[in-house]
């Protein structure tokens, strides 16, 4: 009888000791919502921080506040986020401004050559964010019903490549790049063709001999979507630049969120950021060791570098400029990131 009477206790205690953590849990009280999180491909190092965002915020509202994320393209495809959250189809998503740079041309400016990014996650994070809140950027974000959240601060690029290694940046020349934006167009002035596809495609291009090399953030990407099991090389350094892919928020759902729901939302951008940065470097831990050994490590001298940048740099910045300017003040935009102290 003693024993039953002690189990009884033990249990009841359990009982209320986990009431009570869900009571200190819920921090944020308000109704129940659910939010759908729009992606595409796998999870991976670039989604941490979504999936961050969502368990902190079923944790501050004791699971009221329910963003649930749709991988693989289940909602939509990776080229129609922006059409996705303008039909109202759901509340959140990813968009990568080179899968459709029509739709969002002023963001392209984050996809130009040698810009000054690529020396600090946090500093990096910040003139991103700068960007997204200049008002040319907040009305393109509009006309698709979208509100920037945050960026997935994407790492520089490097090519991962199957053949031939550009062991000098002229035997580019000839070669089919998988390389977007203003990166793919620096890789032109190489003598590169460029090709645009979404990242899902890649692997199947590269393994059937279609693409030579591949761009992504390095290094997380080109093991996210399987480039390193049938590459020869990688370029260590070229680092040509990279592109955006922020979160994106639906404007209308958002702005029927209780005032205590978006206070919240907004508090724990640093979480996720925060989970992207640990992300990228347990990719680089990972990968970078193993690549070293198997594969050609291809770096290039100071001054070849240079010479690619004052060829790919600043005059694909100036054509960017002029080509946009009779859309949005194009310079004032670029203006962010070259001016940003």
């Amino acid at each position: 009888m003693f024993n039953i009477k002690r189990i009884i206790a033990v249990f009841v205690m359990v009982l209320m000791s986990n009431f009570l953590a869900n009571l200190v849990l819920a921090s944020v009280d308000g109704p129940s919502v659910f939010w759908k999180y729009s992606l595409w491909g796998k999870r991976r190092a670039f989604t941490e921080g979504a999936e961050t965002l969502s368990k902190r915020l079923s944790e501050e509202t004791n699971g009221k506040f329910n963003l649930k994320i749709f991988y693989g393209g289940q909602l939509a495809k990776s080229r129609e986020n922006w059409d996705g959250l303008k039909a109202n189809s759901f509340e959140m998503a990813t968009v990568c401004n080179f899968y459709h740079p029509k739709k969002n041309p002023a963001l392209m400016v984050l996809t130009l050559p040698f810009l000054p990014l690529g020396n600090s996650f946090e500093r990096d994070a910040k003139i991103r964010q700068a960007v997204y809140d200049h008002p040319i950027l907040k009305a393109e974000a509009a006309k698709f019903n979208g509100i920037y959240f945050m960026t997935s601060n994407l790492p520089q690029y490097e090519f991962m490549g199957k053949g031939k290694p550009p062991l000098k940046l002229t035997d580019f020349k000839g070669m089919r790049v998988r390389a977007g934006g203003g990166v793919g167009t620096a890789m032109v002035r190489l003598g590169a063709t460029k090709m645009s596809v979404p990242a899902p495609e890649t692997y199947t291009l590269i393994a059937r001999g279609a693409v030579d090399a591949v761009s992504f953030p390095f290094t997380y990407a080109h093991a996210a979507y399987k480039i390193n099991e049938v590459a020869d090389w990688y370029t260590a350094n070229l680092s040509p630049g990279t592109s955006d892919c922020p979160y994106v928020m639906n404007l209308k759902a958002y702005n029927k969120l209780p005032k205590q729901y978006q206070n919240l939302l907004n508090s724990l951008r640093g979480e996720a950021l925060d989970s992207l940065k640990a992300a990228y470097k347990k990719a680089d831990d990972k990968y970078l060791p193993i690549w070293k050994k198997k594969f050609k490590e291809i770096r290039y001298d100071k001054k070849t570098l240079d010479q690619f940048k004052s060829k790919a740099g600043k005059p694909i910045q100036d054509e960017w400029v002029a080509a946009n300017k009779d859309q949005f003040d194009a310079q004032a935009v670029l203006d962010v990131i070259l001016n940003y102290k």
